[in-house]
Order: C-alpha cells, then sequence, then structure tokens
C-alpha cells in the first residue's frame, strides 16, 4: 500500500485468511464517526460498502467516511473476479460530543424573513451540489495539512446553542485568526464552488479532493481562486473573514465525503506550534 506520506497518527489495520497470506484488505484512519478511511485491495477486487459499491482506483486504492452519528456496525464486501465474495466487519467506536453555546448573533440570521429563506435554501442546494460531484482526481490520498494555524474555537460535533436556542451541530473545525489572514489549501484540488455571500456561510469555497472528498471553507473574507481552478496543496486560496452567522473573525473548515460530515481533525492530527 503506497500510503508513505500518510500521518503516523493514523492507525492502520490488515485482515488476512491465513498467516503468511498477502492482506487482501488494508485500511488507514480511525474507526470512529466523524472519520475518513482510506483503504487499499487488490487491483480488479470490487469494494462494496453495506451493500453499495465504492468506486477504486485502477491499483485497489478506495476512500470511504463514517458521519457524526453513523451507526457503528458496518461490512466491507470484496469482490473477486472469479466470482467469490469476502466480508470484512468493522466497528466503529462512539464519540461523545461537547456542547458549545454562541451569544450575539445577529436577529436577522435567527429569524430569517421569506427571502432570506429562500436565498439559504439556494446556498443549500448549490453547497450539496458540488459536494456531490464526483472527480476521479485521487488528491484525497496526500497527507492532508491544516489550512491555516491558530486557536481552535470550535470542534466537529458539537451540539450548538445560539443566543440560548438548539441549533444544529457543528460540522467543521474552527480556527481563529484575524481578518485577511491567508488560508491554503490542505491538499491538492479542483474548485467547485467559490460564492462570496452567502447567507449563513458567508464567503463559501469548495476543494474537490476527488472520490468524494471535498474541503470547504465558510466565512471568508476574501476568495481567490474562481471555480474550475486547480490548486495545489499550501496555495493561498483565501483569505479568513467574519462573514455570515459568525461573533468574530475565523475560519471553519469542513470536510466531506459525499454528503457525509467528516471531522478535519482526524485527517490532520494535532494543530502544530506556531
Amino acid at each position: 500500500m503506497v500510503r508513505g506520506s500518510w500521518l503516523s497518527t493514523l492507525f492502520f489495520i490488515s485482515f488476512s485468511l491465513l498467516a503468511g497470506d498477502t492482506p487482501p484488505l488494508q485500511l488507514e484512519g480511525k474507526l470512529t464517526q466523524g472519520s475518513l478511511i482510506r483503504g487499499q485491495s487488490s487491483p480488479g477486487v470490487q469494494v462494496w460498502l453495506n451493500g453499495q459499491p465504492l468506486p477504486v482506483t485502477e491499483d485497489g486504492q478506495f476512500v470511504m467516511g463514517f458521519g457524526r452519528d453513523a451507526t457503528l456496525e458496518h461490512t466491507l464486501t470484496l469482490h473477486y473476479a472469479d466470482g467469490r465474495k469476502q466480508d470484512f466487519p468493522l466497528e466503529l467506536a462512539k464519540r461523545e460530543y461537547k456542547i458549545q453555546r454562541i451569544e450575539g448573533i445577529a436577529r436577522r440570521i435567527m429569524e430569517p424573513d421569506p427571502k432570506d429563506v429562500a436565498r439559504a435554501q439556494e446556498d443549500a442546494r448549490q453547497t450539496r451540489a458540488a459536494r456531490e460531484h464526483f472527480d476521479t482526481r485521487t488528491d484525497w490520498q496526500q497527507a492532508f495539512i491544516w489550512p491555516l494555524t491558530g486557536p481552535i474555537t470550535g470542534v466537529y460535533g458539537s451540539q450548538r446553542f445560539y443566543n440560548g436556542e438548539p441549533r444544529n451541530p457543528h460540522f467543521g473545525i474552527d480556527v481563529a485568526a484575524p481578518t485577511g489572514t491567508p488560508v491554503v489549501a490542505p491538499a491538492d484540488g479542483v474548485i467547485t464552488l467559490a460564492v462570496p455571500d452567502m447567507f449563513y456561510s458567508g464567503g463559501t469555497l469548495i476543494i474537490d479532493h476527488g472520490y468524494g472528498v471535498s474541503s470547504t471553507f465558510i466565512h471568508l473574507h476574501k476568495l481567490l481562486v474562481e471555480p474550475g481552478a486547480v490548486v495545489k496543496q499550501g496555495e493561498v486560496v483565501a483569505e479568513v473573514g467574519a462573514t455570515g452567522r459568525v461573533t468574530g473573525p475565523h475560519l471553519d473548515w469542513r470536510l466531506n465525503w459525499h454528503q457525509e460530515r467528516l471531522d478535519p481533525a482526524l485527517l490532520v492530527g494535532p494543530m502544530p506550534a506556531k
């Protein structure tokens, strides 16, 4: 399995039928809710997750993700060219999530009028379409990096209360930084969405890393790339802002596998010291 650049913090799992056999399946990632898992099987083998086929590269690599509240038991099935099938049970660890209370959200954001509701619905449609786009890029195989460094002020999965009212969980990781701070691409990819003024998320940028894996940056002050642009890991793509539903400047980084919302922190490991 060619994964020399992957982080050592990710654990490695091999499945084998008999001692000494070549492992038919290798996985890297944390088997827990919110995790992106990258895998390797033999070339020509089809891989199914819970009865649904996964796209597999010519050399047998694939990727999958499990959302915040994913069920804990899953099955990977290998379909061999000779007709054989082999099941591999997966059991995810259950996570406990924090509660976060945020005050000072503008009334217009908390109680949007019908025009704003329609706008937010169109924003959601565009975002969903961008995340569902399938590209055969294999940038998801890279070791991802933090798009910027700074204090972490919000974590994935936390139940949020805005102005004392319970709302949807937080599906990203928030990094505080002054407005205008450069934001870089965590991995190579292509820009599939760049909108400067979405109702809730403000300046919004989506980078497609291939095979359904994408990064979303929101609340941006300035977007420096256009849809269709190919970006490299570490390239500056935007600036931190305080647009949309926020109380101060920060970057909200979100990771998706198709519509499954994942935890970026599980992919990159601890925040590096400045």
